[in-house]
């Protein structure tokens, strides 16, 4: 099999925050017609103490080893956060080009069993956020969390779990930028490639997330949920990384102890019955990663 050509991360990271920073953000007249949002490269080379040139070369993919202190100095005229520029100097950093081996999708046996006792809708992703287990509860909450499902797709492309969240667009948002914290430079793997192209393909929306490069760590943010059966819901949700080199990820929805929303959460659990729904014990390889 040929090699792909390789992608200009760093020079469509750039491009993309450049387009979101304007003029009067950082202090700079806006004077005339501008032919391109956000600042002009000319004007960001200036702001980081760099030529035009070399500016164009890092867009452009021709100079793909900047200094760690050229990318502080982009960080801090792009105006991005510690996680945005943790992400940049990621993107910048020498890949790995070692061949991939097959992705174990086996959810630890100490995972299943906490699934089960938790008393809380929790469920497991991988590294392309396909779920590989999820209890009874979260699948009564939401769905569209259940094994053998994307929660990428079902954001963006099913109806239902855009109506069960108050605001879908928001959360939406926050699920892209986290995904693309998650895959930093790593993004060749088949099963995001064709989750990625699959959605640009069929939904706007996703497309102009996904043209953003936004990045956000995972988990702990707030979702408001209207629930067919239970009403209004505001939860958390928290994520941990599962043990491993599966890039797995532990999600939890919770309510703040004591409040109305604990107690309607409280309610669907009693109203929700069923076994544990996961992956097989046995070892199952999927595309590689």
């Amino acid at each position: 099999m040929r090699d792909m050509p390789e992608e200009n991360l760093l020079g469509d990271y750039l491009r993309a925050r450049r387009e979101l920073v304007t003029p009067e953000d950082i202090g700079l007249p806006a004077h005339g017609i501008r032919r391109v949002p956000g600042l002009r490269r000319e004007e960001v080379a200036m702001l980081a103490g760099i030529s035009s040139d070399y500016y164009l070369r890092l867009e452009q993919g021709r100079d793909r080893n900047p200094s760690a202190q050229v990318l502080d100095a982009l960080a801090r005229v792009l105006r991005l956060d510690d996680t945005a520029t943790g992400h940049l100097h990621q993107l910048a950093a020498p890949r790995s080009r070692t061949r991939r081996r097959p992705r174990r999708r086996t959810v630890p046996m100490a995972t299943a069993q906490l699934l089960e006792a938790i008393g809380l809708p929790a469920f497991v992703t991988d590294r392309s956020l396909d779920v590989i287990a999820a209890n009874a509860l979260a699948t009564a909450l939401a769905p569209g969390i259940r094994v053998g499902e994307n929660r990428l797709r079902s954001f963006f492309l099913d109806p239902a779990e855009q109506a069960l969240h108050t605001d879908w667009t928001h959360t939406a948002s926050r699920c892209v930028a986290a995904f693309r914290r998650r895959l930093g430079s790593d993004v060749d793997d088949p099963r995001v490639v064709q989750i990625v192209g699959e959605l640009s393909l069929v939904s706007e929306e996703f497309r102009r997330v996904w043209a953003r490069h936004d990045v956000r760590p995972p988990g702990n943010g707030p979702i408001g949920m209207n629930h067919p059966q239970v009403g209004r819901l505001n939860l958390t949700m928290s994520k941990l990384d599962i043990d491993g080199p599966d890039g797995m990820t532990l999600a939890v929805y919770h309510a703040e102890p004591g409040t109305e929303d604990a107690e309607r959460l409280a309610l669907l659990a009693s109203l929700t019955t069923g076994p544990v729904r996961r992956t097989n014990r046995l070892d199952h390889t999927g595309p590689a990663s």
